[in-house]
């Protein structure tokens, strides 16, 4: 018996995820920012939110089929990009987009990510999305969208919450940063996770070296321990862009063909602006707390986001979502869908494509109960009666 028959829940997940990562690893995936406020508001204001149950009714035929951008999803949910999938285990990033595929929901590959998306492409199945992060060349970044377009993703969702980059002064002390430092304190990490240095930087070693953001540009495709005086100008923080406007949105608009996502949206003004941008849909993030620390909790801005965008485009939530009862919070709090970004993660740190298959297969079976409780059998049905004395609009 494997330990993932032991998980009976997320938390199960991530407490595999942490015996088996090193700390570094771990603390990158699992925390926030600066004094974990965003983070922690995330899961305490889900967990406020109360649901009515309804009794004698029929709930004989709960589904949760869905429809996400007009193609037939299992759930109402699609993976959130994570960036570190690829540390989490050997081509993390391929092993949940195989699980996404048998689970029958969308995948959205990082832009940093370790695993090339031609072979996402080529051999994943499944529904694919591509995120993107601006970079200062522009040239770069419309460069990435037309290769992602020639490899038949989906979706592209530009991810524009980044500010300055983040004060996440845990990796500093970990030394988990851009480039990995390797450290007396990083190396005994790495030493004392033995199964993890084997299965996944020894992995990578064999098959070609450490691992790089092999979807970068050329130039920036440096080894996560490259030479840090040659990675100065190379970090995040400098890359990307920090100079932007709508005519951004027009331009992605004009080079990709597929659906278009804005990931970061938490005013309804942005909202509204980006239906005017011919934008199919928005995420309402605060980037699961990683970012601003002072961002309220996406779920608290959903309802007026919503009713901003009156039916115009689809609106994902993210940041949160922990169980099957959250997405049903979300859905009658007026999201379409969900993203799910450290729940899936945590299952493929402990058992790669097969664990975050278990991790999608516990929020579906949460999903389904909550719905039998509330006396609904179809994700269409799910509305805001359901919710008990809303503390968001109080």
């Amino acid at each position: 018996m494997s330990q993932l028959d032991h998980c009976y829940n997320i938390a199960d997940l991530r407490n595999v995820a942490k015996k088996r990562l090193p700390r570094g690893v771990f603390d990158y995936i699992d925390k926030g920012t600066e004094d974990m406020m965003s983070l922690s508001n995330n899961l305490n204001v889900m967990r406020e939110i109360k649901l009515l149950n309804k009794v004698i009714t029929d709930i004989s035929d709960v589904k949760l089929d869905a429809n996400i951008f007009d193609r037939p999803a299992a759930m109402p949910l699609a993976i959130a990009p994570t960036g570190t999938a690829g540390l989490a285990w050997y081509e993390g990033e391929f092993e949940l987009a195989k699980a996404a595929a048998r689970a029958g929901v969308p995948f959205t590959l990082a832009t940093g990510s370790n695993t090339p998306m031609e072979k996402l492409a080529n051999e994943a199945g499944g529904r694919l999305w591509m995120q993107l992060y601006m970079w200062k060349e522009k040239d770069y970044s419309d460069e990435l969208v037309k290769k992602a377009a020639r490899n038949g993703f989906e979706a592209l969702l530009w991810t524009v919450d980044i500010g300055h980059g983040a004060n996440r002064e845990h990796n500093l002390r970990n030394g988990f940063a851009t480039p990995y430092v390797l450290n007396t304190k990083s190396l005994i990490d790495m030493l004392i996770h033995p199964v993890w240095l084997s299965c996944v930087m020894g992995r990578y070693f064999l098959n070609g070296g450490m691992p790089r953001h092999v979807n970068y540009p050329k130039g920036y495709q440096m080894p996560i321990t490259g030479n840090v005086s040659k990675l100065e100008d190379k970090k995040p923080t400098t890359k990307r862009a920090d100079k932007l406007s709508w005519d951004d949105v027009d331009r992605l608009r004009d080079i990709f063909p597929g659906k278009l996502l804005i990931k970061g949206i938490m005013r309804p003004d942005d909202a509204a602006e980006a239906i005017e941008h011919g934008v199919d849909g928005i995420v309402i993030s605060n980037h699961g707390g990683r970012n601003m620390d002072s961002a309220p909790a996406p779920v608290q801005v959903l309802p007026e986001i919503v009713r901003a965008v009156n039916g115009k485009m689809t609106v994902f939530v993210d940041s949160g979502i922990r169980r099957g009862s959250d997405i049903v919070k979300c859905l009658a709090l007026g999201a379409d869908a969900v993203l799910a970004g450290r729940a899936t993660l945590y299952g493929t740190a402990a058992g790669g494509e097969a664990g975050a298959v278990k991790a999608i297969s516990l929020l579906k079976d949460e999903m389904k109960r909550t719905m039998a409780y509330i006396g609904t059998q179809r994700v269409t049905e799910i509305d805001d009666d359901v919710i008990w004395n809303n503390p968001l609009n109080s």
